[in-house]
């Protein structure tokens, strides 16, 4: 018989050139010097980096096809498991075996004659590569299961986390959570679209490899990122994790809100700012009030004006300066000076000192809907495990379940540090009340947009008189410092207060009046 000659088959289990990246190198180096050695004739070499675990290598199906084609020839491979993890691509071979076309297999590491003998142990060899494939692939699993379980993040941290070595978790990074905390807070005021975000997270330092700001899609997968809540995904399945979360339900949800309404592309506005804009009303017709501009006297002049889209509307036109005039002095009406404020911030700080201690009856009940919630979450794992739901739905009522226990945990342990809950609010009332005298005189048209925007509602514009109502509270302010007719008949009281203590006292009074926001009255 003529001597064999050779196809010699290298492969990497990997496309991934930072990984195995000297395995195909060495392998050739040791198969020449192999074939030098025993005076092996080499015809053509093959190289490929994929795994073999399943059928579908390009390479190998190349050099199979050669060896059928041929006939009467060898291949040379470091090991068995180097031609074949699985049983259609080992099949093959011992088939090309007994048909003759292959009429050697030699191996550095493994004995192989074409007798019954060597065909045997060549498909124990196959059949120990297919089962160290298999049986990798469950421990991996398994090994993916219990993390899950302890609640540990399976890979690479995302941005805002740092992998931890030592407890195999990830935790908040001291800088780049910060960020993501405050990109989140960024977007939920809706001043950002998500291309202004991405210049905000660049001029923060946050940018691609090229040193440009994030594209939009990698902005929006920030901002909807559930890993930031604690959890983690596999697959496409969410599960509770134990690392420390950088954002609150809260703050999430309303980024998530925003991000909904700005699914459809809306209409680019001019470069002109009109900031009361689709702020009030038109109070005749209750069309909403637009804005535009007019050029004359060597300026520009802003308008607002109703749409008239809702009917006839006799409403004219209001200048901004005058709007803004009117905004001013119905600010000043509820405002106090730093005095007053600082004392009452003095007292609210004592009395939340005083009710540190939470409601334990509200404790309690959402104790009762935690323990419902995971009790309703192994009901519905029980009946998926057991083919009573599709995986859709049980998808969309894991993940309904898991936000609804994320939030009744965020509340008990709102109330387990803070206590009764109106302190906050009524802290922020008396802020809001410093904010007011700052801005009466203020020239930034934004900011007292945006702070009408939040102390009032039912905001309209009639006979170019703006209106809106305010908080009970609020109102007290006016109606005790002399801007606002009281609610019984009295004597008209001096627009200076005597004591901070009279309004103050009253106020703590009526805690309903802070967070109920009830008896709203017009500012005219």
């Amino acid at each position: 018989m003529n001597k064999p000659k050779y196809f010699l088959y290298a492969r990497k289990s990997t496309e991934d050139d930072d990984k195995q990246i000297m395995s195909i190198e060495a392998q050739l180096f040791e198969l020449r010097e192999f074939a030098r050695k025993e005076n092996l004739e080499i015809l053509e070499e093959f190289q490929e980096s994929k795994s073999a675990k399943t059928p579908g290598r390009a390479i190998f199906g190349e050099m199979m096809s050669k060896v059928e084609e041929l006939g009467n020839v060898g291949i040379l491979s470091w090991h068995p498991d180097r031609l074949a993890r699985n049983s259609i691509d080992g099949g093959r071979i011992i088939y090309a075996v007994d048909q003759k076309n292959i009429v050697s297999l030699r191996f550095p590491t493994f004995w192989f004659e074409p007798t019954p003998q060597g065909l045997f142990m060549l498909q124990v060899a196959f059949g120990q590569s297919k089962y160290y494939s298999d049986n990798l692939v469950q421990n991996v699993k398994r090994g993916i299961r219990q993390k899950l379980r302890r609640g540990e993040w399976l890979s690479k941290a995302p941005f805002g986390y740092v992998n931890n070595p030592r407890t195999r978790n990830i935790e908040p990074h001291p800088t780049n959570a910060k960020i993501v905390k405050r990109a989140f807070e960024e977007y939920a005021t809706g001043k950002h679209g998500l291309v202004s975000l991405s210049q905000f997270l660049a001029d923060l330092g946050i940018t691609t490899s090229n040193d440009t700001p994030l594209a939009k899609c990698s902005v929006k997968h920030l901002l909807s990122n559930r890993a930031y809540l604690g959890f983690v995904k596999h697959g496409d399945e969410w599960f509770d994790g134990t690392f420390e979360q950088i954002i609150s339900p809260k703050l999430f949800e309303a980024v998530q809100k925003i991000l909904a309404s700005k699914t459809k592309p809306q209409r680019k506005r001019g470069s002109h700012d009109f900031p009361f804009r689709s702020l009030f009303r038109c109070g005749e017709c209750g069309g909403m009030f637009t804005a535009q501009f007019a050029k004359g006297n060597g300026g520009i002049y802003r308008y607002y004006r109703c749409t008239k889209k809702k009917g006839i509307c006799s409403q004219g036109y209001v200048q901004e300066k005058d709007l803004v005039e009117q905004l001013r002095k119905r600010l000043q009406t509820i405002s106090l000076c730093d005095r007053y404020t600082d004392w009452m911030l003095g007292q609210v700080k004592e009395w939340e000192r005083e009710k540190i201690s939470a409601s334990q009856s509200d404790v309690q009940n959402l104790a009762d809907k935690l323990k419902a919630s995971e009790t309703r979450m192994e009901k519905l794992v029980s009946a998926y495990l057991d083919g009573d739901i599709p995986k859709e739905i049980y998808l969309k009522q894991k993940d309904e379940i898991m936000r609804a226990t994320l939030a009744f945990r965020a509340k008990k342990k709102d109330f387990e540090h803070r206590g009764n809950n109106w302190v906050e609010p009524l802290r922020e009332w008396v802020l809001d009340t410093k904010q007011a005298a700052f801005l009466s005189s203020s020239d930034n048209f934004g900011e007292i947009a945006s702070f009408v925007q939040k102390i009032g509602t039912n905001h309209a514009i009639r006979n170019k008189s703006a209106h809106f109502s305010v908080s009970s509270p609020s109102h007290f302010v006016a109606t005790r410092r002399g801007f606002l007719p009281p609610a019984a008949p009295q004597a008209r009281r001096s627009p200076s207060l005597s004591r901070a203590e009279v309004l103050f006292g009253a106020l703590a009074r009526s805690r309903t009046l802070i967070f109920g926001f009830a008896g709203q009255c017009p500012i005219h």
